[in-house]
């Protein structure tokens, strides 16, 4: 382990594990250089690095916890401000931008303040990095493009023995480093679309800062980091006793089916838990096979006249025993090995949440490294059960969509992340038979002005979107709109999708009035 002490990006000290002074050539040099060169001297050690203002809160006992894998990535900005400023959100898309500092928080957002990586991510990657970047800029940098190709980045609260915000020593970006972070980071089109909602929120003009950036050409995101291999030091498991949670309604022949596969796992589950749903009054089950056939292993059935996933889910999760669930959908295939595969993942890892690869029968899988992912499957999932009592499906989502979105922040704001397992697969069939099998009426049906979005996607995207990203979305939403806008008078237009988003921000309000979720 080595530390570097440094202030204004300019080392001060290197101390190693024994908190002896050394590499005494490196002092007054700046950091991203000293951090890629001393990469190179000790290529096996983690490299940590701390503002000097934050050095007698460094947690050294903290880290060896912190970093229980070579591909863990971390840093913690106490500051209330991040060094990109918060505009980045009218062009980013993803739930790591509204922080939850409390917690560890998976995010790109990397800080100079504190923090850390494996030498060996370094030297792997020292081809794509740029050594006289800003050191704030080199972090994030590094850690927006490498996230999606395996490295595992987070902020880190436990880096520091105590939050010192009266100490925080951040120089925010200029809106012109802003502008060229995005046209290295994101399509091209994004710094136009940065500068339209400049001048759509800010009423500001950013011709010069546009103009400029167009002068950086993207940076690569073909990173190799495989040969970086992954051996957690956590123990998560202690015993491989897993329950499934099937939820279900009118796919007789396609739940046979999951069950066979599960019958057929080369590491049963103990119990599959399966709640059926029917609305009609005094109506039966009609899953004569699970009373008829042997099965092994228990099965703990509900039968409920009322529909609705969200209900659904939670009573099965209400009735885990085991250290791990597994939740499910009535309509999955998957091969014998699928519950041992997530439990060796999940031990490599280190990790309490884990989600599959989940594709329809005619679709390719494009995406093929394990990595953190904002996304959370609902029926292809396996979670630690003891994480359950503190989340649950939240019923506002009930009959539309949103709900294993929310689940998955749920989690997220625990301090677990999720991570996606791109060597496991389940195929989704889709069933066209069951689903919401009946219209349901929802409390904006017969509101004069239909609302865009939907109200359960803006009430999503408004609990874990910062403002900008919210902003950012009603603009791209309103130009995808107008677009496909027959009429293509401007003007009529944005007068009526202003009413549109407005019932749409109303309702998800009635929603919150109307839920006892």
């Amino acid at each position: 382990m080595i530390f570097v002490l440094h202030t204004n990006y300019r080392v001060v000290q290197i101390i190693d594990a024994n908190k002896r002074t050394i590499l005494h050539e490196f002092v007054g040099k700046n950091i991203t250089q000293v951090i890629m060169d001393v990469s190179s001297i000790s290529s096996e050690d983690y490299i940590v690095w701390c503002h000097t203002n934050f050095k007698f809160n460094l947690n050294y006992d903290a880290i060896k916890n912190i970093f229980h894998h070579n591909r863990v990535f971390a840093s913690f900005n106490p500051c209330e401000n991040d060094y990109l400023p918060k505009e980045i959100g009218y062009v980013e898309r993803s739930y790591y931008l509204k922080l939850k500092k409390n917690v560890t928080f998976p995010t790109w957002l990397m800080s100079s303040c504190v923090g850390g990586v494996h030498a060996s991510v370094i030297q792997n990657l020292r081809k794509e990095l740029q050594p006289n970047n800003n050191f704030d800029f080199f972090l994030s940098s590094l850690a927006k493009r490498a996230m999606v190709e395996g490295l595992f980045c987070y902020s880190e609260p436990k880096l520091l023995t105590e939050n010192k915000k009266n100490e925080c020593a951040i120089n925010q970006a200029s809106i012109y480093t802003l502008f060229k972070f995005v046209k290295q980071h994101y399509k091209w089109v994004w710094v136009f679309f940065l500068a339209f909602s400049y001048f759509i929120y800010q009423r500001r003009i950013m011709v010069l800062p546009l103009i400029r950036s167009l002068f950086y050409r993207k940076l690569s995101t073909n990173f190799d980091l495989e040969k970086i291999k992954i051996k957690s030091s956590r123990q998560v498991i202690n015993n491989r006793e897993i329950d499934v949670i099937i939820p279900t309604i009118g796919r007789k022949k396609y739940l046979y089916d999951v069950l066979k596969d599960l019958s057929k796992q080369t590491l049963l589950p103990q119990n599959v838990i399966i709640v059926e749903q029917n609305a009609k009054p005094n109506s039966i089950s009609d899953l004569d096979y699970l009373a008829t056939e042997t099965w092994p292993f228990q099965i703990k059935y509900k039968f409920i006249n009322q529909t609705g996933v969200c209900n659904a889910r939670n009573l099965a999760l209400s009735e885990v025993e085991s250290e791990w669930t597994f939740l499910g959908d009535d309509d999955n295939r998957f091969d014998a090995k699928l519950l041992e595969s997530m439990f060796n993942e999940v031990e490599k890892l280190g990790t309490k949440v884990g989600t599959t690869v989940y594709l329809q029968q005619d679709e390719i899988q494009t995406y093929l490294k394990t990595a953190q992912t904002s996304i959370f499957g609902a029926g292809n999932s396996l979670v630690k059960s003891s994480l359950l009592s503190k989340v649950s499906f939240d019923k506002r989502y009930e009959f539309n969509y949103g709900e294993d979105t929310d689940f998955g922040m749920q989690l997220r704001h625990l301090g677990e992340d999720v991570i996606y397992f791109a060597n496991i697969k389940i195929t989704h069939l889709k069933a066209p038979i069951g689903g919401y099998r009946t219209k349901v009426n929802q409390l904006w049906d017969n509101d004069i002005v239909k609302p865009k979005p939907s109200p359960t996607i803006y009430f999503l995207y408004n609990k874990y979107f910062t403002t900008q990203q919210l902003q950012g979305y009603k603009l791209l939403l309103a130009i995808r709109l107008f677009r496909s806008n027959r009429f293509k008078n401007p003007f009529s237009f944005v007068k009526q999708f202003k009413k549109q988003w407005n019932r749409s921000q109303f309702w998800s309000i009635e929603l919150t009035k109307n839920s006892d979720a």
